[in-house]
């Protein structure tokens, strides 16, 4: 444990019940205690069911046995537990002493990390998450992978691993010869951002080029030997084509940083490493899993025939290496990137949050990174697949003319949403406060929804739904937030003492007991890689305050209990903010 992490009440249950187990069956020493939170009790051991058949025994009678062993030990005055009963078929119901779960409020509220450890410390972990592609707008497809992808970062980070963030950019291929060689050919065509008028951007003007550029590839043959003979001058480094490629890449990537800020995103250019970082390796590669005896010639291409999986009338499916115009596609660059990552950078975990559609693509990947030695029993390389935003129709979100829909726009749209849901209440702000406040409602929303949805299941994408201020969206937690923080305002203490001799009330220890569940949650989402959960949790923690609040007076009670109180507020406003900054998502002080 470091200085500042608080070992949860559950483990400490944990480790009292193992040791009873140990007592009373040496021969059981080690077994998991199987304990978790109970409706019946503060905590329930389930270690009976699970071991009695081992044992050839009642559960009812070891868990009898585990009363009596534990009953000598128990000290409400000292240890953590008050009371240990037996029940129903052989569970452990385990009632907590009340200094104990003081105790646990103080530490964590004492703690600048609320308590969490640094389990993932010394883990390199490489994060691929967003990656628009160059010369395009991004849009609501990018949504996903962007907002998961951070949250798994900021998560990771926080429990101590050594995060790597890579913003894959799709920046090399033939659709860059075609729109560079349609520039060329049409001189007079402004695009860059210093001649555009309005609020029309350089990404914008360039994604409407490229289509022209797509349509004349098409429809004119000798437009398109044309651009091909552009990508040949694009890879071999031709110095003019390079610069106008390099030109395009820098205006596209201020409009992702404009994107990536407003969302409150952590990648950074830094972070940007384009496909054509690798193209310099892409015939190494090859030549790498060629002498490994993997790729293999089929009818001219270099391919990966899969061992694991085959096609519908049964032959291996294929990974293409080289294409049999001695051309190299994203498949080539996705086992260089897994080989730079595992060689280079010596990551631990991989993770790669792309849409489930690329399972299969990512499988065949992570197959021949093992056979070719470069993925080990030292590494782990995961799929983080996420499903589809859909319209209220149960649709892939589109736009009216069947386009994706630019995610500036369903920002917008969900700003001015929250912006008409807050100026509806009495609010007392200005119109700079109440624009404010709409920004960070209406894309903590956005946010939200998507984080808050089990990232494998499609979810609607139903603004009306997402600002409200009531039910599991983001606009209630943050305003739970600044309920609390409205609260410890007019109380003007800011370091509230917790004397751990007073009683309970039930709702008291509800809270606390909720609270003490943040590190635990955390470490579930980085071994899930599942931020919902993180968003179920700060939701239940919200409600838990709000029963807590409805009974338990926190102003007007007298010293020492309006001290305790205050704690228990102080401690639930930090963790929502908290929670919430893991989400990527603003946690405002008024609203």
């Amino acid at each position: 444990m470091n200085d500042h992490e608080v070992l949860p009440l559950l483990d400490q249950i944990g480790h009292v019940v193992s040791e009873a187990i140990t007592r009373a069956r040496p021969e059981l020493a080690g077994s998991d205690p199987v304990v978790r939170r109970s409706d019946r009790a503060d905590f329930q051991s389930n270690a009976a069911l699970a071991l009695a058949r081992r044992l050839r025994v009642q559960p009812a009678d070891l868990a009898a046995d585990l009363v009596a062993d534990l009953a000598p030990a128990l000290d409400p005055a000292r240890g953590p537990v008050a009371a240990v009963e037996r029940s129903g078929p052989g569970f452990l119901n385990i009632t907590l002493a009340e200094h104990a779960v003081w105790a646990q409020v103080a530490a964590r509220l004492a703690s600048p990390r609320l308590g969490v450890g640094t389990p993932e410390r010394g883990r390199r972990t490489v994060i691929d998450y967003s990656a628009p592609n160059i010369a395009k707008e991004m849009h609501v497809g990018h949504l996903r992978t962007t907002v998961i992808g951070d949250s798994l970062a900021r998560v990771l980070d926080l429990l101590g691993a050594e995060v790597v963030r890579q913003n894959h950019l799709g920046d090399w291929g033939t659709q860059f010869g075609m729109l560079i060689q349609y520039l060329d050919e049409h001189p007079e065509i402004s695009w860059r951002q210093a001649d555009l008028a309005g609020d029309v951007s350089a990404v914008s003007a360039l994604d409407q080029l490229y289509r022209s550029a797509r349509a004349a590839f098409d429809a004119d043959p000798a437009f398109a030997d044309r651009s091909r003979a552009r990508v040949v001058a694009l890879q071999s480094g031709e110095p003019a084509t390079l610069a106008r490629w390099a030109e395009i890449v820098a205006e596209s990537e201020k409009a992702f940083r404009a994107v990536y800020d407003r969302l409150g995103v952590l990648l950074t250019p830094e972070d940007s490493v384009g496909e054509s970082s690798y193209n310099p390796v892409l015939a190494a590669t090859a030549s790498e899993l060629v002498d490994a005896g993997i790729a293999v010639d089929s009818a001219g291409a270099l391919v990966i025939f899969s061992e694991e999986v085959t096609g519908p009338e049964g032959a291996p499916v294929p990974l293409m290496l080289r294409k049999r115009d001695g051309g190299y596609g994203y498949d080539t660059t996705d086992l260089a990137t897994i080989r730079h990552r595992l060689r280079d950078l010596k990551a631990h975990r991989l993770l790669y949050v792309t849409d489930a559609r690329q399972a299969l693509h990512f499988r065949l990947v992570f197959e021949a990174a093992r056979r070719a030695g470069w993925l080990t029993d030292d590494a782990e390389a995961t799929h983080v697949a996420y499903g589809t935003v859909l319209d209220r129709d149960g649709r892939p979100f589109r736009t009216r003319a069947g386009g994706a829909v630019r995610l500036t726009d369903l920002l917008d749209a969900a700003v001015a949403r929250a912006r008409a849901v807050v100026a509806d209440r009495d609010h007392g702000l200005s119109p700079a406060e109440l624009d404010q406040i709409a920004e960070r409602a209406g894309i903590g929303a956005v946010k939200y929804a998507d984080l808050s949805t089990s990232r494998v299941r499609d979810y609607v994408f139903d603004l009306d739904r997402m600002v409200s201020f009531t039910g599991n969206t983001g606009v209630y937690l943050q305003y739970a937030h600044t309920r609390i923080r409205s609260i410890l305002r007019r109380a003007g203490d800011s370091h509230p003492e917790v004397d751990p001799e007073l009683p309970m009330e039930r709702e008291e220890r509800a809270l606390a007991l909720a609270l003490d569940g943040f590190g635990a949650t955390l470490i579930e989402v980085s071994r899930t890689l599942e931020p919902h959960r993180l968003c179920g949790y700060l939701y239940d923690l919200a409600r838990a305050f709000t029963a807590f609040y409805e009974v338990c007076p926190v102003l007007g009670s007298a010293e020492p209990v309006r001290g305790n109180r205050l704690a228990l507020c102080q401690l639930t406003a930090r963790t929502l903010s908290r929670g919430l900054g893991l989400l990527g998502i603003a946690a405002p002080e008024r609203m």
